[in-house]
């Protein structure tokens, strides 16, 4: 029997399973797999504790809620996701058409600088743009002064703290999710498909509205699901321009009424959200992969543009980078210089260390078990590990109110039974443990960024040829070993950019922050928000920047890496339309 009628025989299954040569055989200890469903359930904790106190609360309020402020709270967050939705997607595939399609005068920069709003958190560009927009700030006075007004009765100008206010705000800082998934489905769109469609009789257009904008969908619903989830988790924003967002809805219920049983009810409210948003792009990324790259190598062609059409172009993508990031690091630039002296204390000092601390503590623990859930899903390919990471990614998705219930609960509760255990056979009161400390806000973190972790660990691995891994297993070296000597050296960069994204996320987290730190112990956000609700902008101008400078090295890191994974050839050609 030749070789070829071998290949060509039908084996059993059992027989392909066994004697086919695949880098998946090898034998996986049970630790790494335990680890990941510890981790997985460890996530799962703070969701599984909601959704416990939401059926089974020391008082039941919901009916009280469903005929009072429930209704509200509803329509208020459906209408901030929908506008938010619609004025993000608009402004991020604007600039990423024109980015990507037109040559025209500062393309360059901007197709990195777009990215930079992802630096500013919704709170802080909030907090600016009423210092400077309301009846007091220096637009209205100038105004005032310019064409002689003398009150608010003699000229109308827009209210900046209302619903639409809130909208205009997160999507000056959210659009670069899209501007970003859907740039890169423009680029590695065929170009042959855009050429057939020109050759028809399409204009750029028609073009854009008949070929292009339909493949990016995928990417669109990717990128904005990520922007209603963060819409969804705001608390800074909504808070300080009055918007009774679920949001807001759960600290009023916690901190005002005192019931910790209905803010739960209100946080499985946000859980349902959450879960058709994920649901939504699980579906998405599905159809993604139905849309390929065909000519990956064919020559991309910009359209140079001249006039008023570059001017245009240059408008489209200058106007989000202005009031985005620019406007608003100006205003907190001048602030933290004029009062650079008030600022530059000792409890400045104490916040900003109090900020490092936590948030290195948590990328560390959180790299560390983000290493074990990509290691342990690359050993063992089975369905089991699998739905472990992803239920541990499902932390991400959490709102940070609806983790500071999840995670106040189990704490407390612990805390309660090591007391009454204490109590009961020592005599004495061991107070709180767990809860009201720093380990309930690290506990948080971990859980809301173990995702972000994993996610660029896992991709990280996948470039390393399971070659290396079959090399070292027959030079004798453990799981533990290879990934130890091996993979830790290979995947550096990746997992260094990890841990500075978590630090950045941890520094700007405000509302699990808000409710979980002890008392009397404030971070760079907690101070920002304090002081600016007090209408003290200025006061905090200093600790904002800090944050935004922070946040800015990830984003610059994140655009070089886009900018260099898409090394596409690019000519140039002139503008015929």
């Amino acid at each position: 029997m030749t070789v070829n009628s071998l290949q060509k025989s039908k084996a059993p299954r059992w027989f392909e399973r066994v004697f086919t040569p695949s880098h998946n055989i090898q034998t996986v200890p049970a630790q790494w797999q335990w680890s990941v469903w510890l981790i997985a359930a460890i996530v799962l904790l703070p969701i599984i504790a909601v959704l416990w106190l939401t059926f089974f609360p020391e008082e039941n309020i919901w009916p009280h809620l469903l005929d009072t402020v429930l209704p509200n709270y509803l329509s208020s967050t459906l209408l901030l996701m929908l506008g938010v939705g619609l004025l993000s997607s608009w402004i991020g595939i604007s600039t990423a058409w024109v980015s990507t399609m037109y040559d025209f005068p500062g393309r360059r920069i901007f197709e990195w600088a777009l990215l930079l709003p992802f630096a500013v958190p919704a709170y802080v560009i909030a907090y600016v743009y009423t210092d400077m927009l309301e009846y007091s700030g220096w637009v209205q006075t100038g105004l005032r002064g310019l064409f002689g007004w003398e009150s608010a009765r003699d000229y109308w100008f827009p209210h900046i703290r209302s619903l639409g206010g809130a909208i205009l705000m997160l999507s000056l800082v959210l659009y670069p999710y899209i501007f970003m998934m859907v740039r890169a489905t423009f680029i590695e769109q065929s170009a042959s498909l855009r050429d057939a469609a020109r050759t028809l009789g399409c204009n750029r257009r028609e073009v854009f509205w008949r070929v292009s904008l339909p493949t990016a969908r995928p990417a669109l619903a990717v990128g904005l699901a990520l922007v209603l989830m963060e819409t969804l988790n705001d608390f800074g924003t909504v808070d300080y321009f009055a918007v009774r967002t679920l949001t807001a809805g759960i600290y009023d219920v916690w901190m005002n009424m005192g019931n910790i049983g209905g803010a739960a009810q209100i946080a499985s409210v946000m859980m349902i959200f959450i879960l058709v948003l994920i649901g939504f792009e699980r579906y998405s990324r599905r159809r993604q992969k139905q849309f390929s790259r065909g000519d990956s190598f064919k020559t991309f062609q910009r359209v140079r543009l001249k006039g008023r059409k570059a001017l245009a172009c240059w408008l489209i993508c200058a106007l989000p980078l202005l009031l985005g990031f620019i406007v608003p690091v100006a205003a907190l630039f001048r602030h933290a210089v004029v009062y650079f002296e008030d600022s530059w204390t000792t409890d400045f000092f104490h916040m900003s260390w109090n900020s490092f601390m936590l948030s290195s503590i948590a990328a560390i623990c959180t790299i560390i078990l983000g290493l074990i859930l990509a290691y342990g899903n690359r050993l063992v390919k089975r369905g089991s590990v699998q739905k472990a990471v992803r239920l541990a990614g499902l932390g991400y998705a959490m709102p940070g109110a609806v983790l500071a219930v999840g995670v106040i609960m189990p704490l407390a509760a612990f805390d309660n039974a090591v007391d009454h255990l204490a109590r009961e056979w020592l005599g004495v009161s061991t107070g709180l443990l767990l809860s009201g400390t720093l380990f309930a806000i690290i506990f948080a973190y971990i859980v809301r960024f173990l995702a972000v972790a994993s996610g660029s660990i896992e991709s990280s691995l996948e470039k390393v040829t399971p070659s290396m891994d079959m090399a070292a297993r027959s030079l004798g070296y453990s799981t533990a070993e290879i990934l130890r000597k091996v993979h830790l050296p290979m995947i550096k960069p990746g997992v260094l950019t990890a841990a500075l994204v978590v630090f950045v996320d941890c520094m700007k987290e405000l509302p699990a922050t808000l409710v979980l730190r002890p008392f009397n112990f404030d971070t760079l956000a907690t101070h920002v928000y304090q002081y600016a609700s007090d209408e003290m902008l200025e006061a905090s101008a200093l600790a904002a920047l800090v944050i935004v400078l922070v946040g800015i090295v990830p984003v610059i890191l994140l655009s070089r890496s886009i900018i260099a994974s898409r090394n596409e050839m690019v000519s140039v050609k002139p503008d015929s339309d």
